[in-house]
């Protein structure tokens, strides 16, 4: 008999199976908040130069502010103050004389910043003074935060899948929300990075472990259904971050919030089950029995005890028993070899995308909060698409379809011009929405194509080759793009989006094999 036949006795999708999903939304809701968290925590107030130095000296007597800048700071072509740049002394006949400052001497600024307060209170970059020459250090942070998904995905892959995924969740959970609150004590900017590197050192657990537990107490027959519910947690969180961070514009109360949930998915994690899989894998056939018993006492099969006994368990293990799996295993076999190397630049592709537009929300008419609303919003629908999209035309064809897609909006954009924002607005929140369509169709596709065994591994994989990486690149690249002039970053998205849009045709379609599955 096999898993998804002892499964079903206790009704493979029940009250169990919803219980289980609604216990790990907790955890799950906390991770938009935190990888898309630079959005807000690192955007830059316009700012200029402080004055106050001279202002404590008497030299400006009774002129107002305006004029006080007027003499002390260079206008931009715009007629906007310079944000790095004063003149050395006040150029008092400016107040008379419209003349062109550009020919005067200026300096960088001797007394630091001051910042525009209407948007946010405080940032990052108002709290360490970002701005000019260490301007960068903002993208830095995000890098550092996805370096730290790198590493704890190694990590957490191999643990999870030797220990078990209900201990290292509770592991990843309870570190996740100790170093998030440390974050917010940093004493400068240097200890703010290495906590934001062990967050996400542990989100990164949060992450597999949710979406491997979640879809092995399922059956085969509601996977979709189970994959697209639980991605909808994470447009939820979106949606809450461009709400929560408009009402709350300090960035320590920004992370102590979204941080928040993470509490509660301590308090239940208790009632949360092992993986009757993974135990039935390692030989643990009492505990995952009980397990089964009680799922089926929860789903109301009150005769599960009488049809399956434990012994009915052992000839699922497949041979399992006594074996480690590591990464190694991924390309044990000619099979598996070409499907690691394929998954993970179809990965690849559809992450750069998804964070290379989500960490851009500027240039588009629209305030961050507005614009990263907007593009929260349109995952719903694209989720509801998707579903339908799986259920009729299988993982292949959505896979393909999602990326030419917005391959296609990456291109208009690219080629319309800045004048019209409207329009390029819309077609960029399309092709958000199409990009999380493809996010969330790989995340299944990608569990369904591994077997049981390696299948924390195999998610553990790619988000080392997918976040990690695009979270490197992508912020310190658009940076480095902007400031030497390169080609616009959406342009390199479109090229490497359409470039990598054939590869999901060499995926072989995944069979809803009964798990668990052998190499």
């Amino acid at each position: 008999m096999k898993f998804e036949n002892i499964l079903a006795e206790t009704d493979g999708f029940g009250r169990y199976q919803i219980a289980i999903i609604t216990l790990l939304v907790f955890s799950r809701i906390s991770l938009p908040g935190h990888f898309l968290l630079n959005n807000f925590i690192a955007a830059i107030p316009s700012h200029h130069c402080a004055i106050t130095s001279l202002e404590n000296e008497g030299v400006f007597g009774n002129l107002t502010k305006e004029q006080r800048l007027t003499v002390s700071i260079p206008k931009q072509e715009d007629g906007t103050f310079a944000s790095c740049h004063m003149f050395p002394e006040p150029q008092f006949h400016l107040l008379t004389s419209s003349s062109n400052t550009s020919a005067l001497p200026v300096i960088q600024c001797q007394n630091g910043w001051e910042y525009n307060h209407s948007t946010f209170r405080s940032t990052l970059v108002t709290q360490f003074d970002l701005v000019c020459q260490t301007k960068g250090l903002t993208k830095v942070s995000a890098s550092i935060f996805f370096a730290g998904v790198m590493f704890g995905a190694a990590f957490y892959g191999i643990l999870c899948d030797k220990y078990g995924r209900k201990t290292m969740l509770l592991v990843s959970i309870v570190s996740a929300l100790v170093f998030s609150i440390a974050s917010i004590i940093s004493t400068n900017f240097s200890l703010f990075m290495a906590f934001r590197f062990l967050t996400g050192f542990s989100l990164s657990g949060i992450s597999i472990i949710s979406i491997v537990l979640s879809l092995e107490w399922v059956d085969t027959e509601h996977r979709t259904f189970i994959a697209v519910f639980g991605s909808v947690t994470w447009t939820l969180g979106n949606l809450m971050l461009a709400g929560i961070a408009y009402v709350i514009t300090d960035w320590r109360m920004l992370i102590v919030t979204v941080t928040a949930p993470l509490a509660l998915a301590v308090a239940t994690w208790g009632w949360v089950p092992e993986s009757a899989r993974w135990l039935i894998v390692n030989g643990r056939i009492e505990a995952a029995y009980r397990y089964l018993q009680t799922c089926a006492r929860f789903n109301g099969r009150q005769d599960f005890t009488a049809r399956i006994k434990p012994e009915t368990l052992f000839a699922v293990t497949s041979g399992q028993l006594g074996h480690n799996y590591t990464y190694l295993d991924l390309i044990k076999t000619p099979c598996l070899r070409r499907l690691t190397i394929i998954t993970g630049i179809i990965w690849y592709g559809v992450a750069s995308t998804y964070y290379g537009i989500s960490l851009n929300i500027t240039g588009f008419g629209l305030s961050l909060h507005m614009t990263h609303f907007i593009y929260a919003t349109v995952e719903l629908p694209a989720k509801v698409l998707i579903y339908f999209s799986l259920e009729k035309l299988g993982r292949q064809l959505s896979q393909v379809g999602t990326l030419v897609l917005t391959g296609v909006c990456l291109i208009i954009n690219i080629i319309l011009p800045k004048d019209y924002w409207m329009f390029r607005t819309s077609v960029a929140v399309l092709g958000k929405g199409l990009s999380e369509a493809s996010f969330t169709t790989v995340f299944l596709y990608t569990t369904e194509l591994f077997p049981t065994v390696l299948s924390a591994d195999r998610v553990a994989w790619a988000i080392p080759v997918l976040w990690p990486t695009w979270g490197r690149v992508s912020p310190l690249s658009l940076c480095y793009w902007r400031r030497h002039g390169f080609p616009s970053p959406r342009w390199s998205l479109g090229q490497w989006w359409s470039a990598q849009d054939w590869w999901p045709s060499f995926c072989q379609r995944p069979i809803r094999l009964n798990s668990p599955r052998p190499l």
